[in-house]
């Protein structure tokens, strides 16, 4: 007696399977990343902070530090620089939000951070730190009008 017609399909798709899964190999085998040299696994930095696949010997540092002292100096130069703004936001937590008066971008600050009490919508003069999650108000310095 014959297969039923489910039985046929079901033994097509199993062969369809399987002719896959040995494709699916032989690509694997074909297109193998192990094995790679060290050399071919290795990357470096330059003085900018940028990844390359130059070594260090052999990168042309002359010519990269002024780029590299420039990003620094603009670093320091927002952690000295004074802004201005008003507090938007005071928790009764001890943190809150400062809006800038050029930017009018929010920036975070603790109350350890205030040099004397504020409160909403004091103007206030302050600098920025970088921190992990964006920029925040340190030194804070309550402006009298």
């Amino acid at each position: 007696m014959g297969d039923s017609f489910f039985k046929k399909e079901n033994n097509k798709k199993k062969i369809k399977k399987r002719q896959e899964k040995a494709l699916k190999r032989e690509d694997r085998k074909v297109n193998n990343n192990k094995g790679k040299t060290l050399e071919e696994m290795i990357i470096y930095v330059d003085v900018n902070g940028n990844f390359t696949e130059t070594p260090p010997h052999l990168q042309k540092k002359e010519s990269d530090y002024p780029k590299a002292d420039a990003s620094s100096r603009k670093s320091e130069n927002n952690e000295t620089q004074d802004y201005t703004g008003s507090v938007k936001f005071l928790s009764e937590k001890g943190y809150g939000f400062i809006t800038d008066d050029k930017t009018q971008e929010n920036i975070f600050f603790h109350s350890t951070q205030l040099t004397e009490i504020v409160d909403k919508n004091d103007k206030v003069k302050y600098r920025k730190e970088d921190s992990l999650k964006g920029f925040r108000a340190v030194s804070i310095k309550k402006i009298n009008k």
